[in-house]
């Protein structure tokens, strides 16, 4: 069996529902998913039509031969079942001659229908007149206790959101990492229409009954191979349809009916929704009901989670678009990054003015601002360079770019990097030449401390975690379909980067490292190579799943 994880997030502590609720499927709920799975067969019907006259036209003048033949396969089909002895000894049980039936006297051979019986059915109300109700376990307690027990997340919990594919199933496992246990495991997962390829936690209820939209939330977008965005309530375990849908498999029934001459035309790209794969998304956390977008439609879009709706649309690139990041400081601001090699910095209120853009050498991977000097963002490429740029000196010409320094991190792709939002100038690459390394940014630019192999594969998913109590821990993950988190404070050569920045400083810990072998092709920086001579003896640690 093959997997992969293609895109990872972690969520941050105290929003996770404590006990999260197993779904319910009321009239409510019913009435939703009926309307949904309404449109999506319409749909089909529709292909189906289509391609039926498109077949049609090509059989041309040898209908009949086929009619011919689809006439004779059903009479060979009649004469089998005809040769179906009802006689049988084995059959007679199961009185199939009566198997239709229905007697509703009691005792006089009730019908044999899987639901014939159910009028037999008692529902008892104490557990003693029927044990088979409710099962005690050992200690007494019910298994519906038990069961709400083990979903039970801590106020000290994480949550990671990984989005995987194995074979031909697509998911989102939300694993819990305890990290005074370093424990990590999947708590429940989310199936998935197509290949996901962008995930972003949102901290706002998106269509939830009985809950304020400015409330708090614990939700989930995600972006895939389809062009639409699915958003999740991550608190509600088993879910069978999203809460919304963001794009043109969101449209009621009125509006689909309206836009028939327009679906027919759906590959173009619009205003309205997305026609091609969603790459990228990135929630804004100061306006919470903004959701950016990015396709290989090459456009982005601006959504509004209040309505689900596409707010704005913008073309400022000619490739696809693979990677968005709001401006902290400057919440308007959008930076984005496409496979026609530049990056753009916009202001979202004014579509129509000039945005500044940077050239790179080759088609962008991923963009981030600085978390901890908002003038400054970094570029990671397919050539395997990290860039680092002012946004105050912005080129008038992307050709004639120059950043404040360039990192030829890796050989390969970096196909994934972070910051650490807690330490300044510690950043995390992560490359398909399956190593991830470690780098401390100073005044004269990145110096590498650490690089391993954690057997995740090609890398696609390198992220810190968000809480200053967790600040050191990395979660990786690749093409192996393997989830990672590496406590990186275990190492001597980031403890003797990185201490001094960090205001609080714990107790040194021991090197550990837990579920993956050292490897031999682990390699330190000079910086750190006399350090970790001496406190190497250990591995780093590791929690994996």
């Amino acid at each position: 069996m093959t997997s992969m994880i293609t895109a990872a997030q972690w969520v941050p502590r105290g929003f996770a529902a404590p006990f999260p609720t197993k779904y319910t499927f009321d009239e409510e709920e019913f009435a939703r998913i009926a309307e949904l799975a309404k449109l999506k067969l319409d749909d089909a019907e529709e292909d189906l039509e289509e391609a039926q006259e498109k077949e049609a036209g090509k059989k041309g003048g040898n209908d009949n031969g086929d009619s011919s033949m689809e006439v004779e396969d059903a009479k060979k089909g009649k004469q089998e079942q005809e040769k179906v002895n009802l006689d049988d000894d084995d059959l007679k049980e199961y009185n199939l001659d009566n198997y239709d039936d229905e007697d509703d006297a009691p005792g006089q051979g009730e019908s044999m229908g899987i639901f014939g019986n159910v009028k037999n059915l008692a529902y008892y109300e104490s557990n003693a007149e029927d044990p088979y109700i409710t099962l005690k376990n050992e200690a007494g307690e019910d298994d519906e206790d038990e069961d709400r027990e083990d979903l039970q997340i801590l106020a000290t919990d994480n949550l990671i959101l990984s989005a995987k594919v194995e074979d031909e199933l697509a998911h989102l496992e939300v694993y819990v990492y305890e990290d005074a246990a370093d424990n990590l495991y999947v708590h429940h997962d989310i199936m998935l229409p197509a290949i996901p390829l962008a995930v972003e936690w949102l901290d706002m209820p998106v269509n939830k009954a009985g809950v304020e939209k400015d409330a708090r939330g614990n939700f989930v977008a995600i972006g895939t191979m389809d062009p639409d965005i699915e958003v999740w309530d991550l608190d509600t375990i088993d879910c069978m349809y999203p809460n919304a849908i963001l794009g043109q498999g969101g449209n009621t029934e009125e509006e689909q009916k309206d836009k028939k001459k327009k679906k027919k035309k759906s590959k173009k790209a619009n205003d309205e929704f997305h026609v091609d794969a969603v790459l990228s998304l990135a929630a804004n956390r100061q306006h919470r009901n903004l959701l950016a977008s990015a396709s290989a439609d090459k456009t982005v879009k601006l959504w509004d989670l209040n309505t689900t709706k596409c707010a704005k649309s913008y073309s400022y690139h000619t490739d696809k678009v693979c990677s968005l990041a709001w401006h902290s400081a400057e919440p308007t601001v959008l930076l984005s990054g496409s496979y026609d090699r530049t990056v753009v910095a916009a202001d979202m209120r004014a579509p129509d003015a000039k945005a500044p853009r940077w050239g790179v050498e080759s088609d962008v991977e991923n963009v981030r601002w600085d978390p901890h000097d908002q003038n400054f963002f970094f570029v990671s490429t397919e050539n395997g360079a990290v860039h680092y740029h002012d946004i105050r000196n912005a080129p008038s010409d992307p050709t004639a770019t120059k950043s404040v320094w360039t990192l030829q991190a890796h050989d390969e792709s970096v196909s994934s990097f972070d910051i650490n939002p807690v330490i300044p100038g510690f950043m995390a690459t992560g490359s398909s030449d399956k190593t991830v390394k470690l780098w401390n940014i100073d005044a004269a630019g990145p110096k590498l401390v650490v690089s391993r192999d954690l057997d995740v594969g090609k890398v696609f998913a390198t992220t810190f975690a968000p809480d200053a109590e967790v600040g050191f821990r990395l979660a990786v993950a690749g093409s192996h379909g393997s989830m990672h988190v590496w406590d990186t404070s275990t190492n001597g050569s980031v403890r003797q980067a990185f201490a001094h920045r960090v205001p609080e400083q714990g107790e040194k810990k021991e090197d550990r490292l837990v579920g993956v072998e050292e490897s031999e092709t682990d390699s330190d920086s000079e910086e750190g190579a006399e350090n970790d001579e001496e406190e190497d003896d250990d591995d780093d640690s590791m929690s994996d799943a």
